[in-house]
């Protein structure tokens, strides 16, 4: 995050967009769990196995809702974007 960089390859990508995802999360007073869906943007649908076992990783158990697209350019050529709903559970901003 300190550089802007992305990481190599799709897992790598998915981990860190979902770490990114978990931040911006908390300080808004949510967190992984309490998301209620997602969209997930794939440069390529053909790196959606190796996305969804990353994505299983931070959503074991009941996952929330997703939709899954490809897309023909994600900003600044990323292979992965995830975009999420989720209730706050902390106080009102």
């Amino acid at each position: 995050p300190a550089t802007g960089a992305f990481p190599e390859g799709i897992a790598a990508q998915t981990r860190r967009a979902l770490a990114n995802l978990a931040a911006v999360l908390e300080a808004g007073g949510a967190s992984l769990a309490s998301v209620a869906k997602t969209t997930v943007f794939l440069k390529d649908m053909n790196d959606f196995t190796a996305m969804n076992a990353v994505y299983a990783e931070h959503f074991p158990g009941a996952a929330p809702a997703r939709s899954t697209v490809e897309v023909a350019r994600l900003p600044r050529d990323a292979l992965v974007e995830v975009e999420a709903i989720a209730l706050a559970t902390g106080p009102a901003r």
